[in-house]
């Protein structure tokens, strides 16, 4: 599962995931993406499952750039324990996806199986999502 190799805290406050995505709102890297309509927290199973279900689609063609990492811990008490005593051992990892952020970029494939490998993804998501292209007028340009 994805989770940071090293944290400055191991436990953090949680991070609030209304409001609308500051960057990486558009197809940067592959030709298809698939966006999120709404904010959540995506663990590290969840990116790892929908990871899967587009490569097994895809037959291991194209190419797939995730652009969420789970940098978030949430932590958890034991159950039957009592109050106090500090916070609980971290549990899960989370990544915070607000909405309009593409989530998985897919290139190299057409776009009939760039679109059902991402609806296929989509379903291994607790969120709603879209599927977005690449803008035609858009030009890429490296200055050295």
């Amino acid at each position: 599962m994805l989770m940071p190799k090293r944290t400055k805290h191991r436990k953090t406050f949680r991070r609030k995931y209304e409001g609308k995505a500051r960057g990486n709102t558009k197809v940067n890297f592959g030709e298809y993406g698939l966006m999120a309509k709404e904010g959540a927290w995506i663990t590290s199973q969840q990116i790892e499952a929908a990871r899967i279900a587009m490569t097994r689609y895809m037959k291991r063609g194209g190419k797939v750039w995730i652009n969420i990492f789970p940098d978030l811990s949430l932590t958890k008490k034991p159950l039957e324990t009592r109050q106090g005593k500090g916070k609980g051992n971290p549990e899960v990892w989370v990544a915070v996806v607000k909405e309009g952020k593409v989530m998985f970029e897919v290139g190299g494939v057409d776009e009939a199986t760039a679109r059902e490998a991402l609806r296929l993804a989509s379903h291994k998501l607790p969120i709603k999502c879209k599927f977005v292209k690449k803008e035609s007028g858009e030009v890429n340009e490296n200055k050295n």
